[in-house]
């Protein structure tokens, strides 16, 4: 501020300056009095301008200080009043507490009073009633002891009334349960009597007119035969097997459309990826088709009704795979038949026999896509796609992954086997077989702490007994686990195997 007053000084002295020389060169020397006063004057305003500006601006300056003094003031005032304000709540929370505190002592101390109060008529009520019965005693001229054994008589006369009648109920009901648990009792029995195997075919052969074929499938760089493999999703393999080649996919529907469209190539003779796309494209709507008509006849054969259109689209898919030679929908349909049979025998309902039966095996249709066993596949699709859980639990059972819970189940994994095990119904190589079975049992015993090990489910479990030396929960587990590691890593078998592991506990003692 005293800078401007300044600047302002110099400013009016220069001006006075200047104009005084202009004058007195112009004028002369006659006007230098006039120029000299005119520059006083001049600094005189100047000074005095300077001066209101200085009390304007120290005014202004008062009176920020005085409103930010009365905003502090006013601030601190607040928190003064919100720290009171705190401040009293905290000390009726305090006070709160004391009145609790004191109202529980005084509670406590009612408590103990009334304790020893009524200690006190429990002692005056036994002393009473001690007097009592000494009274009885005394008028009906009899013991306590005889008085008990008079009334355990009458008593023991009314119970044998009320004994008889339970047991005559007891007797009926016996005999109505004693029907059912027959029905389950035989069809257990024909279920133990048969024997199931798995296995799955993943390649189709397809005949050549000639070998100089294999050349045009192949086609120049290797194009025809890499645009087929795409749009099938199906391995194409051409090899030394004279006027043959071989399609090979884990998906029973893939290869079906590649082996009709390969087919209809090999007849039309021109082979290129247009082509093939087109033939591909034709043979999948085809098969579609053929799969539905083969789910909507395996329902007319079994008088089965009213079955969501993707159930029965996936039966029929069943019609294009196969365990050990066997159709999967031939299979299911003798199933269906065999099951619906039991069912009439053992006076049941037989719809729902043959509709387990018919959808036993759907899992196996989509157990290349999803992981897991084919009957806990099937269950879950037939739960989605609303079938009954009396169905649902007959298709989840049949393989006992879960426990069985209804005489169908028992009904259905009979049929099961007695179809997979009549004479001629699957082709299979025995040797193969056992050694598989012999494979995984010495694999896991390949383990040390391991004393026994069977296989059991047609392979699909093993069953691993370590000895009793070996204590530790933490290392069972472990075992069971690197068990199952190894069988992914050193055998090939469909579906899955389930590993269990238990601890062998014997106790010898000797009767002299």
């Amino acid at each position: 501020m005293h800078i401007q007053i300044l600047l302002v000084i110099v400013a009016g002295i220069s001006v006075g300056v200047v104009a005084g020389f202009l004058l007195s060169k112009k004028i002369g020397a006659k006007h230098l009095e006039g120029a000299k006063a005119q520059s006083e004057r001049l600094l005189r305003e100047a000074l005095q301008e300077a001066e209101q500006t200085k009390r304007e601006k120290l005014s202004e300056a008062r009176d920020e200080i005085f409103k930010l003094r009365q905003d502090a003031e006013k601030e601190i005032k607040e928190r003064r009043g919100e720290l009171q304000r705190s401040e009293r709540r905290l000390e009726q929370k305090e006070e709160n507490y004391d009145r609790k505190l004191e109202k529980i002592s005084q509670k406590e101390d009612e408590l103990r009073n009334r304790e020893s109060h009524l200690e006190k008529r429990f002692k005056e009520v036994e002393d009473l009633r001690q007097e009592q019965v000494s009274r009885l005693e005394e008028v009906a001229q009899m013991s306590r002891e005889d008085a008990r054994n008079l009334l355990l008589q009458e008593v023991e006369q009314d119970a044998q009334h009320i004994i008889g009648l339970r047991l005559k109920e007891l007797e009926e009901k016996a005999k109505r349960e004693a029907e059912r648990k027959s029905r389950e009792i035989i069809v257990t029995a024909v279920q133990r009597c048969a024997v199931e195997h798995t296995s799955d075919v993943a390649v189709s052969t397809v005949a050549l007119p000639s070998d100089e074929m294999k050349g045009r499938i192949i086609g120049r760089e290797g194009r025809n035969i890499r645009a087929f493999e795409s749009l099938t999703g199906v391995d194409l393999i051409v090899d030394d097997t004279p006027e043959a080649v071989t399609l090979s996919s884990f998906d029973p529907v893939r290869r079906e459309v590649a082996r009709l469209s390969l087919e209809r190539l090999i007849v039309d003779g021109r082979i290129h990826p247009a082509r093939i796309e087109e033939l591909v494209e034709k043979a999948g709507r085809e098969v579609e088709e053929n799969i539905m008509e083969a789910g909507e006849e395996a329902l007319l054969e079994t008088g089965i009704k009213n079955m969501n259109n993707e159930m029965v689209r996936i039966l029929g898919s069943l019609k294009l795979r196969y365990s050990y030679g066997q159709n999967a929908l031939k299979h299911s349909l003798e199933v269906s038949h065999v099951s619906g049979i039991m069912a009439a025998e053992l006076g049941l309902d037989e719809d729902i026999a043959r509709r387990a039966g018919l959808l036993h095996d759907i899992g196996k249709a989509v157990d290349h896509k999803i992981e897991g066993p084919h009957a806990l596949i099937g269950a879950d699709i037939a739960k989605r796609y609303n079938e009954t859980p009396v169905v649902v639990n007959a298709i989840a059972s049949h393989h006992e992954d879960v426990e069985q819970q209804s005489v169908y189940d028992v009904i259905v994994a009979a049929a099961d086997a007695v179809s997979a095990s009549r004479p001629g119904a699957r082709r299979e190589s025995l040797d193969a077989y056992v050694r598989r079975l012999e494979k995984l049992e010495e694999l896991a015993k390949s383990f040390n702490g391991v004393s026994k090990a069977y296989a059991i489910q047609a392979g699909r479990e093993v069953r691993v007994v370590v000895a009793s030396s070996v204590t530790d929960e933490g290392i069972i587990n472990k075992l069971a686990w690197d068990i199952a590691r190894k069988i992914e890593e050193e055998m090939k078998y469909p579906g899955q195997i389930k590993v269990t592991v238990t601890k062998e506990i014997r106790s010898v003692e000797y009767a002299k």
